[in-house]
């Protein structure tokens, strides 16, 4: 199978050093001949993961996107969402045929307010059941220092999913198989903007007591969000049959992949959606915060996307609005966490 990478950010860093880890070969796209040239000679990412060293013949390094999808059967976007349309720019819509590809992408298209196998559908004739997704939990920064993490793996067909997951599975990354592709993307959407209001907490200086009960009424508002949205399984506690491939017990919301990951991405430091709300609550404003950090928080424009979708699902979800409000409407974030607090149950 050859498999292509799309990016060249921490996650899709992460992503080659799991693979190559495990014994195959890629073909990496990166965005600029110095990244390459950096690869190549040093047999690290420059900007990126740097402590994280690549075994360079097992890679195909490319600044040329075209080939490298021409040269891959199966290909890992791990592209920031605001950039996908750039980055596929020129792409031509035959591009994909008989291909698979797999969403590294934690968040929607902000200007379509899609999800990506909707835009890959309506471009390049991707069908859903050709498309699966990679989710965390999994910060890229304790990849790179090999700590245990897991790994989720959606898609429609159980044998198929499995197969991709075990190019991952390393003694530092474990893989969990499920078939929910469209709810764990909206999972990944709204954990990163929940992150960011918990960012924007710790920097209106709230304790940790008023934290966990904000991330507790977070996952009640995903939850409903999921539901409305027509995700089964969104139980704690109940559980379907086992997976028929895997004979893993089968994943509710309280797995990994939901809950697990709106934990990890609230509390820790290496999340970027907690580091630039902690910014918003201190007072910088959106711009100098996304200046000052120089890495895209996905759940800023994660933030308008859900907003507009729930018009019409109509979900209950005055965090996530408030969070909108705050970051679009310049609602001040004292004031909008002030009616958040009488919110919290």
């Amino acid at each position: 199978m050859g498999l292509g990478i799309i990016g060249s950010g921490s996650w899709a860093t992460a992503l080659a050093k799991i693979v190559t880890d495990n014994g195959h070969g890629i073909h990496w796209w990166v965005r600029s001949d110095n990244i390459l040239q950096h690869l190549s000679q040093r047999k690290h990412n420059p900007q990126y993961l740097s402590s994280a060293s690549f075994d360079t013949s097992r890679i195909t390094l490319s600044t040329d996107l075209q080939s490298v999808i021409a040269a891959s059967d199966m290909l890992v976007i791990a592209v920031p969402s605001a950039y996908l349309e750039e980055t596929f720019a020129g792409i031509p819509a035959d591009a994909f045929t008989g291909k698979s590809v797999v969403s590294a992408v934690k968040g929607m298209l902000p200007e379509q307010n899609i999800l990506l196998n909707e835009w890959l559908l309506s471009r390049y004739k991707v069908s859903l059941s050709d498309y699966f997704t990679v989710m965390g939990p999994c910060h890229a920064e304790e990849v790179a220092n090999e700590k245990l993490s897991y790994l989720t793996f959606s898609g429609l067909d159980a044998e198929r999913t499995a197969r991709l997951a075990a190019c991952f599975k390393t003694y530092y990354i474990n893989t969990i198989v499920n078939s929910d592709v469209i709810g764990v993307q909206y999972a990944a959407v709204l954990k990163n903007i929940y992150a960011l209001g918990a960012g924007i907490a710790h920097g209106l200086e709230y304790g940790d007591n008023f934290q966990s009960v904000l991330i507790a009424n977070c996952a009640d508002e995903m939850a409903g969000f999921l539901q409305k949205v027509g995700i089964q399984h969104v139980e704690v506690g109940v559980h379907a049959d086992v997976h028929p491939v895997t004979h893993q017990k089968a994943a509710n919301y309280a797995a990994s992949v939901y809950l697990g990951d709106l934990l990890v991405t609230c509390y820790s430091l290496f999340s970027r959606n907690r580091t630039f709300g902690n910014m918003i609550g201190k007072g910088y404003s959106v711009m100098s915060a996304q200046l000052e950090m120089n890495m895209v928080a996905e759940g800023y424009n994660a933030s308008r996307c859900i907003n507009a979708i729930n018009q019409e699902v109509k979900a209950e979800m005055p965090i996530a609005e408030t969070i909108f409000r705050i970051l679009w409407q310049h609602l001040s974030p004292a004031k909008g966490f002030r009616y958040i607090e009488e919110t919290l149950i």
